[in-house]
Order: C-alpha cells, then structure tokens, then sequence
C-alpha cells in the first residue's frame, strides 16, 4: 500500500503537522526532527505530492520539456544536457514527445498544466497552437517561434546556411543543391535555407533545392535523394542536418558517387554522436552546451520574474564549420 503522511508521522514519532512543515520547509524546526522526518520517509518510501505543494504556493520543481523526437541525435543530446542541468539545480523533468503532431501537444500542455509544473522548454515544430498564446507558466522556446512573449533561444541558422554553402564553393563546388526541410520560413531553422540562398546569390550561382519532409521514414526520403542524384550533375550538397548528411552519403554510394571526389556533402548539427560515429562527415557544429546553458538561465529568469517585462526575446549563439573528409578539395 502507498505510504501517506500519517505513516511517516508515526514512523518519525511526530505529528502530521510536523511532517508537513519539514516537507514544505515552512517554520522553525530543529535539525534533529527534520533528520528524523526524513528518515522515517526514507524507510517508507515516501514521496512527497507535488501537485499539492502547489496548492500551497510551493514549487514543484518539474519541468515540462515538449520536443518533436527523442531519436533524432540533435534533441535526444540537447534533452540529455537539459536533464543533466535542471537535475543538478534540484529540478526533475516530464519529457513530452510531440511527434508533430498538434493534437497530442496540447494534450502534453494540458497535462503539465494540470501538473502545475514550474515552467516548460519547448521545440515542438506545431506552430498556431493557441494554448501558448494563453498559458500562465513560463515558457523558453527552442528554435521555434510561438508568441512574441516567448523567449526564443537559437544558434545563427542564417549564418549556418551561408557558412555551409560557402564551404562547398571553397572546395571548388559550383552546382550547389540544398536538401532538406526548409519550409518552416516562420522558425528560425527555416534561415538555413535563406541563408544558402543568399550565399549561393552572392557567389553567383543558381540555387537548387529538393524538399525532403521531415516526418518522411528515411527509407522515402533516400528513395527520392537516390532520383535526383541520379537526375542532377550535382558536385555539392548543403543538408538540413546530419541525418539527411547521412542519407545523401548512403545515395551516393549506392547509385556509384564516390565522396569527396564526385560529390561533396556538409551537414548540420555537430552532435557529438555524429562527431563520434561519422567523423568523415563536414558540418556545421551548433554550441549545445551554451544552448542549453541559456535555455535554462532564461526558463529560471522567467520563473523567478513572472511580471517582468523583458527588453529582448530572441537569443542567437554562433556556429561554426567543422571541416572533414566530405569536404575535402
């Protein structure tokens, strides 16, 4: 049977009352009675009610994280370094798989409403959802845009975008196709591709894009890279990450083009999985730690001012080329 707060009391020989106190730190208690508390809740495997703590005008210390994927490497590193961080301030996180899909997102919001969490880290890609325009929590957003209210904390997709096109064309690439999702204009991982095209305008070069859907099984999207490597005299690929990077390796192999000598491919991410697995891969490298670093800095600014006004809602960090064999002259 769960163990209730009248079973510590009595385990601990004191009174109910005083096992609350201990719990919700409220008034004078001696160390001796605090030490006894929380043995006795130790014995019983006690657990404290975080929903009822805040009731009583106490935090939880839960954190709603919503995020699209758990898979891919870039979020599944980004969550494991959030965790990591919002553990070592004494705070426990409720993980939320989106899976773009609208409907169970705000079945996730509701939840950690309900769950009156501290406050949420969002990067779900489902844009218009109106609970973000009326929720009472704090929220900081990843790379995605929800509300003018909303902090946004993101990498320099813009400059990414350039930096990988230019990449190609210093490695003597001159038919330059971006492959990936770059439809999200509204987010700010849509500038990747603004960014290439801009880049690829400033070297005077024609741009060339194939859209491949994010929530597309890997099988089609390699099914529709394989065509048009095939289709297109193609000497340099700019991918939307390191997944579609990988796909474009396995095309080229599989349809005869050798890597770096026929085609040269830059992904983009820098996760240190794919740093670890795929070190032949050129990419570019977002600061994941100073990503999260400020993601939780700017979550705990808004927990600890609700009504404060803040002068600026977009953060963006700097990224940078790592240069490897896929991109070799």
């Amino acid at each position: 049977m769960k163990p209730k707060l009248a079973d510590v009391a009595k385990e601990a020989g004191v009174s109910p009352t005083t096992v609350s106190r201990v719990i919700n730190d409220h008034g004078y208690l001696s160390n001796a009675t605090k030490d006894k508390v929380h043995a006795a809740m130790d014995k019983l495997n006690y657990q404290p009610n975080s929903l009822a703590r805040s009731l009583h005008g106490k935090k939880t210390n839960l954190i709603g994280v919503i995020f699209p994927s758990i898979t891919n490497p870039f979020y599944a590193e980004l969550i494991q370094k959030v965790e990591n961080q919002l553990f070592n301030h004494g705070y426990k996180i409720i993980l939320c798989n989106s899976a773009d899909n609208k409907e169970k997102e705000r079945a996730y919001l509701r939840m950690l409403i309900a769950n009156q969490v501290d406050g949420i880290i969002a990067g779900a890609h489902n844009l218009g959802i109106e609970e973000y325009q009326k929720i009472g929590l704090p929220i900081v957003s990843f790379d995605r845009q929800y509300t003018e209210n909303i902090p946004i904390i993101s990498s320099d997709n813009y400059a990414g975008g350039m930096l990988a096109a230019q990449e190609l064309f210093d490695a003597g690439c001159r038919k330059i196709q971006f492959v990936g999702s770059g439809s999200r204009t509204a987010n700010p991982t849509g500038r990747r591709l603004t960014g290439y095209r801009d880049k690829i305008k400033q070297l005077a070069l024609e741009p060339h894009i194939f859209s491949v859907d994010f929530n597309d099984p890997p099988a089609v999207k390699l099914l529709g890279i394989k065509q048009l490597l095939k289709d297109d005299s193609l000497d340099g690929v700019v991918c939307s990450d390191d997944l579609t990077a990988i796909l474009v390796m396995q095309a080229a192999q599989q349809v005869g083009l050798n890597i770096p000598t026929d085609l040269k491919v830059i992904g983009y991410d820098g996760t240190e999985f794919m740093r670890t697995y795929y070190p032949q891969l050129s990419t570019i490298v977002q600061p994941l730690n100073d990503l999260v670093a400020l993601l939780i800095k700017t979550l705990f600014e808004r927990i600890d001012q609700p009504d404060a006004k803040f002068a600026n809602n977009h953060f963006v960090l700097p990224v940078e080329v790592k240069r490897a064999e896929t991109t070799r002259k």
